[in-house]
């Protein structure tokens, strides 16, 4: 008997992490639920028919129709990487209803093309942290006592928007120190020394371009910085800012939305999600693990 319907959790995600450009990225505990049921004709929007598309073409098999409604708390447009949740839960969601014919890898390739980049594809479907780059990628998991201090604005920022404000050239220099910073991070994260974090989130590729977006970007970093943070960036392209932390959390957030000014902006204070994507089962049983 042929499956009806699955529920897809993929957690949101945060990229970047300041000089880390389309290639680092963490997985947050912070989830968006994917739903895609067999139906007698198509109920989906835009993006999750274009990964149906994809799917069906990837798996060989004979298209179907199908309805894909999706609920959590990632917000739209925001950096929380909203839009790999979509794509990634109807990719599994589809490949689970047809008996599992692509491998975890070859959805995340799937995932990373509709994106155009992987730095979000990459964390939702491995989980943890993860360094990506085109189909590859090496993940690493982190430790839940550094936190992920999130202030999330009431205004959305799109992805297309955001790139168009880069410039073509960046100052040599600048792009060493940011190189030097990506492999900091990098390292920090990989082998759990969390306190190196410190001094590495600066970057010049993306953020001093994205900061008319979002104008009180630096004064939040310095007052989650003087509250005892890591350090903070532009979560994806705006508008969150994420700060890292290892004490003090909520001390961190009120910090950061003091110093914001915003009215309606919400903070969220989240660990990373080391698991990634997971078909959802509705007993009482433990996720399925996803081939």
């Amino acid at each position: 008997m042929k499956k009806q319907q699955i529920t897809v959790r993929i957690p949101a995600t945060t990229s970047n992490l300041g000089p880390g450009f389309d290639c680092l990225g963490v997985a947050l505990q912070l989830y968006n639920f994917v739903t895609v049921a067999r139906a007698e004709r198509l109920e989906a929007g835009t993006m999750a028919q274009q990964a149906a598309r994809r799917f069906f073409s990837a798996a060989q098999c004979e298209p179907f129709a199908f309805s894909c409604t999706v609920a959590g708390e990632v917000p739209r447009s925001r950096g929380l990487g909203s839009s790999v949740t979509v794509r990634l839960g109807v990719l599994h969601a589809l490949n689970a209803l047809v008996e599992h014919p692509l491998k975890r890898a070859q959805i995340f390739g799937l995932c990373a093309e509709l994106e155009g980049h992987p730095d979000n594809a990459a964390p939702a479907e491995f989980g943890g942290f993860v360094v990506a780059r085109n189909n590859r990628h090496q993940k690493f998991p982190i430790d839940p006592r550094l936190r992920f201090v999130l202030l999330i604005p009431a205004f959305e920022i799109k992805t297309a928007e955001a790139r168009r404000v880069l410039p073509d050239e960046i100052n040599r220099l600048r792009a060493v120190e940011s190189c030097g910073n990506a492999c900091l991070i990098t390292a920090a994260l990989a082998s759990g020394h969390y306190e190196t974090l410190q001094g590495a989130l600066i970057d010049h590729l993306h953020q001093p371009f994205r900061a008319k977006f979002v104008p009180f970007l630096d004064r939040v970093i310095a007052a989650a910085e003087k509250a005892g943070a890591l350090g903070g960036f532009l979560s994806g392209s705006g508008s969150t800012i994420a700060c890292l932390t290892l004490r003090s959390p909520e001390k961190v957030a009120a910090a950061m939305l003091q110093a914001s000014g915003l009215s309606g902006a919400e903070t969220r204070v989240v660990a990373a999600d080391n698991d990634g994507a997971h078909i959802v089962i509705p007993v009482l049983a433990p996720d399925a693990p996803l081939a």
